[in-house]
């Protein structure tokens, strides 16, 4: 076997070797081999205007007015489009598996050519979220709640249509907060539609807290199913936007807009979750629901072993006057390690997080197919996870997954054909 450099990885200075085998012909292999690894965050890539599709038509004219994305293809899109159909291009669709990212990447948006890439990535089943639609095109912050509710529905029929192409691709689905008794309906259709996980938003809905009692209706629903309850980034409360008015040159992020992560922006996107899921704690709803999973999927982790902490310092300032605290199972910090799943940045030190938090809270992620995710991020976590043991790692990348997904993976998918063999 020889092993040699992609000339595309080393142009773009990544320090990484993609190995090509020399048999009768050149074929590169898996990026994980031999090994169960499961992706509790990859994407599809929608068209702009693919909610269309499936959003009904009453609601097209609304749709257009109200949300906060672009339904047009933009020249640069129309480029990466045309690429997708120019057998030049896809003749580097192994080679380039990791390093093409957004719409010029294997199976971005095309449900057809996703199989293939599961199987060059050889990850056992991902988590396929959104693109467009996180945060739910920001209607769950309108007073239009019947819009914000049908957009939710036309995204879960869409995203449960492009998984369907394989068993390994988890659907997920998305209910809004925002309509108490609605919340419950939509879980529950999302649920017969195929989704294998339903996301709320980490934010807090504007009338009420996202622990109120006639939300139960919703957790009974996904803990009856089997399904967690997913946070993703993007649904999060984002910083006021006077943070970014310093007198100085505007910051571009590394897409070269400003519209997504900073330095800066970045320092906000744990604190919604970290509120949602005190609230979720404190009042009671891990307890009342406790074969229930929840994960945060994409807002980092390095908060976890501070939070944990905190959750018991308020535990123990106020248990003495608070009727709710004294009504709990246990300690916050061993409820949320029973209920509770992580995933950490690349970046992240995850050695040290599982250390100081706990092994069974922390899942692998690659982001596939957006540049966040990095072009080789089991090397990246690797690096992170430093001398962690070898049952750690088994619970990173495959037990602690098992775990939160419950019933929203089949038993057969559990371990890699190739490791069950």
């Amino acid at each position: 076997m020889n092993c040699s450099i992609l000339p595309e990885i080393v142009r773009d200075g990544l320090f990484f070797c993609v190995e090509t085998h020399f048999l009768e012909e050149e074929q590169i292999v898996a990026y994980v081999e031999d090994q169960t690894v499961h992706d509790a965050d990859s994407h599809v890539m929608e068209l702009p205007a693919k909610i269309l599709d499936y959003l009904e038509s009453r609601y097209h004219e609304e749709f257009t007015a109200a949300s906060n994305k672009q339904l047009n293809i933009s020249e640069e899109l129309s480029a990466s489009m045309a690429r997708q159909d120019d057998p030049e291009f896809r003749a580097g669709d192994e080679a380039g598996l990791l390093l093409r990212k957004n719409h010029i990447a294997l199976g971005a948006y095309r449900n057809e050519d996703r199989p293939r890439t599961l199987d060059l990535l050889g990850f056992t089943s991902q988590l396929v979220f959104t693109t467009a639609a996180l945060g739910n095109y920001g209607l769950d912050e309108g007073e239009n709640v019947e819009l914000a509710l049908a957009a939710a529905r036309a995204h879960n029929r869409m995203n449960t249509d492009f998984c369907s192409i394989d068993r390994r691709l988890l659907a997920t689905g998305y209910v809004p907060l925002i309509d108490l008794a609605a919340a419950a309906v939509v879980a529950r259709e999302a649920i017969e539609l195929g989704c294998k996980g339903l996301i709320v938003p980490s934010s807090c809905p504007q009338n009420h807290s996202p622990s109120h009692v006639e939300l139960d209706g919703l957790w009974a629903t996904a803990q009856e199913a089997g399904v967690p309850i997913l946070f993703h980034v993007g649904g999060e409360e984002k910083m006021r936007v006077n943070y970014f008015n310093n007198g100085l040159p505007k910051v571009l992020d590394f897409h070269g807009g400003d519209e997504n992560f900073t330095s800066l922006s970045f320092m906000t996107i744990p604190l919604s979750i970290w509120q949602t899921m005190a609230a979720l704690v404190y009042d009671g709803v891990l307890d009342r629901f406790p074969n229930l999973k929840f994960g945060a999927i994409e807002l980092g982790a390095s908060w976890l072993p501070s939070w944990l902490r905190f959750l018991d310092s308020g535990f123990d300032a106020f248990r003495k006057g608070e009727a709710r605290l004294q009504k709990l199972s246990a300690r916050p910090s061993e409820i949320v390690k029973r209920q509770f799943r992580v995933t950490p940045y690349a970046h992240e030190p995850s050695g040290w997080i599982i250390e100081n938090s706990s092994e069974e809270m922390l899942l692998f992620s690659s982001d596939f197919p957006h540049v966040e995710g990095g072009r080789n991020p089991i090397k990246r976590f690797e690096e992170n996870l430093g001398e962690v043991s070898d049952s750690m790692k088994r619970r990173f990348y495959r037990d602690n997954f098992i775990d939160l997904m419950g019933a929203g993976l089949d038993t057969d998918l559990h371990d890699h054909p190739s490791v069950a063999a």
